[in-house]
């Protein structure tokens, strides 16, 4: 019988590609010390009530939970790695599981599926404390469309392996009714939340949105880490060494940030004519875009989408061109780029990964592409 890693990248050829990519270990540890530097800052007082009072209002109801599966995403450049952006409903952790089972690290991928699920157990006791965890709903918008559904299946094995009832659904699917969330008969404790919808505005989400705000479900990742942390602006703050001094935060970490995270503007700040003159330096990013979706090459760009990019909200932020690997695809060699995405949790990394893709961002559409695993010299990037 197929493996599951077999399986997967038979439903999906690009989730994984065939090469792995090794890093030297003070590659990781500057990674972690920019999370760390990042966390830091971002939970300064300060910081996140400038981020809650830009937010909706649903993003300031006190939250417990901290977000599961935060992704921080880095290029490799010559002078160490840099931050490229965090998303806090980052994709891919247990699809990294099943890829290191097939590349022989069962002993990793075993500890990375007992990491995450310990995971979802620390969010519901941050919320509920020693309450039965009984029913979780894995809730995007049309889930069995998403190119990520089988990743939807590995996490409703992985919750009911615990004894956990899992449901996979639409957010049209649940219903809110005597003071409890439901999809169909089974009453829902906590929301494994995939969608981009992020402050849940939509008419689908309404039912959802009504036991949150009831504090009826403990929902993961939430409206206020997703304003405190992936809303692009947070860049602005952790680029910028005149409001990193005015906070108070300290040479060392400074000095992290400032290394790690490439210079971002506020395009509504800088005169329109400058920035066009100046495009070639910067990559345009939606202040609350995912996915690379509306995002842009400076060197890239039209007059047409520069003029669009101007009604904002819209982040610039300093090209750091992505390193190159050397992939085998069909008997011939050749050179794709990469990203890389750890995978976060209350500050600590969970797993590292590449995601491997030619083309102006990030994509799951190259031939040798996708997923490759990332490894140590001693041993998987974990």
């Amino acid at each position: 019988m197929p493996t599951t890693y077999e399986q997967l990248a038979a439903r999906q050829p690009h989730f994984f590609s065939a090469t792995s990519i090794t890093l030297e270990a003070d590659v990781l540890a500057a990674m972690r010390a920019i999370i760390t530097a990042c966390e830091q800052v971002l939970a300064l007082p300060t910081c996140r009530a400038e981020a809650l009072d830009a937010a909706p209002e649903i993003a300031r109801l006190p939250q417990a939970a901290q977000g599961v599966c935060m992704g921080y995403d880095f290029h490799l450049s010559p002078t160490g790695p840099r931050l490229i952006e965090i998303n806090t409903n980052a994709g891919g952790a247990l699809l990294n599981a099943s890829l290191l089972e097939g590349r022989g690290a069962a002993t990793a991928a075993a500890t990375l599926r007992a990491d995450i699920f310990a995971m979802f157990a620390a969010e519901w006791r941050r919320a509920r404390g020693e309450a039965a965890l009984t029913s979780i709903a894995i809730v995007d918008e049309q889930p069995e469309t998403q190119f990520l559904a089988p990743e939807f299946e590995l996490f409703r094995e992985l919750f009911m392996a615990h004894g956990i009832t899992a449901v996979i659904a639409d957010p049209g699917e649940l219903a809110w009714r005597d003071g409890r969330l439901w999809c169909g008969a089974t009453a829902i404790d906590l929301v494994y939340n995939r969608l981009t919808d992020f402050y849940l505005d939509t008419p689908a989400c309404a039912a959802l949105r009504a036991a949150y705000l009831a504090g009826q479900v403990v929902l993961t990742p939430h409206p206020q880490v997703h304003a405190t942390h992936a809303d692009k602006r947070r860049l602005l703050l952790l680029s910028d060494a005149a409001r990193l001094t005015a906070l108070g935060v300290g040479e060392e970490a400074q000095a992290v940030l400032l290394a790690g995270v490439p210079r971002t503007i506020e395009v509504a700040a800088v005169a329109a004519d400058t920035l066009w003159a100046e495009r070639k330096r910067w990559f345009f990013k939606p202040a609350a875009g995912f996915g690379s979706r509306a995002a842009y090459r400076g060197d890239k760009l039209t007059r047409r989408v520069f003029e669009e990019i101007l009604q904002g909200p819209y982040i610039a932020q300093e090209i750091v061109p992505p390193s190159e690997h050397p992939v085998e695809v069909n008997g011939e060699h050749q050179n794709l780029k990469a990203d890389f995405r750890c995978y976060v949790y209350a500050g600590q990394v969970l797993c590292v990964a590449a995601r491997l893709y030619q083309g102006q961002t990030t994509n799951f559409r190259t031939p040798g592409g996708g997923f490759a695993p990332v490894f140590l010299s001693e041993g998987p990037a974990t």
